[in-house]
């Protein structure tokens, strides 16, 4: 299937959303913005290695291999489809995706309707890391929620990322549980994401 230019690099939401205060809070030659459709060729899954293994066509967590560009639009076209529930961000230096943070929205029948946000896929690369970048991924994904009417943002973490989140303003609410459905399951906290 081709796409226009256009299309192809459309982005994933209005950049209206994400507050001016957040963008201007990057150092100088790092731009934010939502995930476009163009991003596999601009490194995005690079990035989200230093997370955790990405995949790949026919891949296990052993793998270092990369979604093809045809699996990351068909991705981003789910997404994009499901208009309102996700916000993914990169931050851009020199061409390159050198962040990516996500806020899921979950619609909830408590809190009189209200909107949940979940902070998901804090990445930013090795090189760049010590520069402000989380925290202005963590910024502007709280204006985000806002702009969009969540209530909270709420995320799971870690141990030894507990100190950065608690920085940007998230405290410890409780313990995340998880049942992993693979079988087998992952070996480590790495590959099992």
């Amino acid at each position: 299937m081709s796409s226009s230019p256009a299309a192809s690099s459309a982005p994933l939401f209005p950049a209206s959303l994400i507050s001016a205060e957040a963008t201007a809070s990057l150092p100088p030659g790092f731009t934010i913005r939502p995930l476009a459709r163009d991003d596999h060729a601009r490194g995005f899954y690079a990035c989200l290695k230093v997370l955790t293994w990405v995949g790949g066509e026919d891949s296990g967590p052993d793998s270092d291999s990369e979604p093809s560009a045809d699996a990351f639009r068909a991705r981003f076209d789910e997404m994009a489809a499901a208009a309102g529930t996700y916000y993914f961000l990169v931050i851009e230096h020199e061409g390159r995706v050198v962040g990516t943070g996500e806020l899921v929205v979950e619609r909830k029948f408590i809190h009189n309707h209200g909107k949940a946000g979940h902070v998901e896929e804090i990445a930013v690369a090795r090189e760049h890391q010590g520069r402000g970048l989380g925290l202005a991924l963590m910024r502007a994904l709280e204006s985000v929620a806002v702009a969009v009417g969540c209530y909270k943002s709420i995320l799971n973490c870690g141990p030894r990322n507990e100190p950065f989140y608690a920085r940007c303003g998230f405290e410890n609410s409780g313990i995340e549980m998880s049942r992993y459905l693979e079988h087998p399951p992952a070996a480590d906290a790495y590959h099992r994401g």
